[in-house]
């Protein structure tokens, strides 16, 4: 469905996205993570045609959007972090002119209109004024112009932002729901929303794209903790021959014990931007832990423990954000 190929954008000397480049599946529900300044936005800007990238491409269901623009534009519904709206007008009159715009022949409005009300729960506000309407109200109109014209892509700039709890879990079901005929891309600063719906993270950091995988992986276990009797010298050396193990971290553990952190694929992945950041590229450590531990009992060390570690999206992203700066990454 989407194809971005080194997408760049620069203001004067500042690089606000570098060279990155990302593929998208039609159905999939992709989070686009990162702090304030990380690039989120001017990406998001550049996939709907408001922005021209300063180098780099992007192809959406297999057009051009430089050379397609308005054909490409028709295929998105965008939610912007701020949505416009006309105060004066009502939420029925505002998802009319927004049909308008889109495109949307006439005899068809009435319908789709009242299908995206029906499904952004705004039927007690349709003949309102937008200008009455509380903040959430608001925020659900923004998401009912976006997929009024029941787009193949759709872009959501922070859907939750100002909703209450109930409205939130009403918005996840809505973009689970709307993942059956749309791709979805997600931008949030909420990790727990990206945990609720997405099937895929892509972690931006000072423009670069630093991490592109699957939550199922990365909810998997990328680390064993192993627990021993002896110290680094003796046990550094007994794992060496394991291909798997990339690094290993020693911390001293209580009554003379010793626990090492044996880390595997992800680490590789987030240290270096030419590496490969598809954790599916690594192995299970389930199945790495034998070898563990016939190499320590084979040398006869006394085995207290051996499991493995699970990162959640949380950790993932602190970490990230703990390695040193690179500029002009490749994703």
């Amino acid at each position: 469905m989407i194809q971005v190929e080194r997408l760049s954008r620069s203001y004067d000397r500042l690089r606000a996205v570098a060279e990155v480049s990302f593929a998208i599946g039609h159905g999939e529900v992709v989070g686009l993570l990162g702090h304030n300044g990380a690039g989120k936005t001017t990406i998001m800007k550049m996939l709907t045609g408001f922005l021209e990238p300063s180098a780099g491409s992007i192809r959406i269901d297999g057009q051009d959007i430089e050379v397609r623009r308005q054909a490409v534009q028709a295929l998105i519904g965008y939610l912007p972090e701020n949505c416009p709206l006309y105060p004066e007008m009502t939420v029925i009159d505002y998802l009319d002119y927004q049909a308008g715009l889109h495109g949307v022949p006439t005899d068809q409005r009435p319908g789709l209109i009242r299908q995206a009300i029906a499904r952004t729960w705004l039927e007690a506000k349709a003949l309102e004024p937008i200008a009455t309407l509380s903040r959430g109200y608001r925020q659900r109109v923004g998401v009912a112009q976006a997929i009024l014209h029941r787009p193949r892509l759709l872009i959501l700039d922070e859907p939750t932002n100002g909703l209450d709890p109930t409205q939130i879990q009403q918005m996840r079901t809505l973009i689970r729901d709307l993942a059956r005929e749309a791709t979805v891309i997600l931008s949030t600063h909420i990790l727990q929303e990206v945990q609720a719906v997405c099937d895929r993270v892509l972690i931006l950091r000072a423009g670069a794209l630093v991490l592109d995988a699957r939550l199922a992986d990365l909810n998997r276990a990328w680390q064993l903790s192993l627990v021993v009797d002896r110290g680094p010298a003796e046990v550094e050396p007994a794992l060496k021959d394991i291909p798997l193990i990339r690094a290993i971290q020693h911390r001293v553990a209580p009554a003379g014990r010793h626990e090492y952190l044996l880390d595997l694929e992800l680490a590789v992945a987030a240290n270096d931007p030419q590496a490969s950041l598809d954790p599916r590229a690594a192995h299970d450590p389930q199945a790495v832990a034998p070898q563990v531990a016939q190499a320590v009992t084979q040398r006869g060390f006394q085995l207290f423990a051996l499991q493995p570690r699970t990162r959640d999206l949380e950790t993932v992203f602190r970490e990230l954000d703990d390695q040193p700066s690179h500029e002009a990454r490749h994703g």
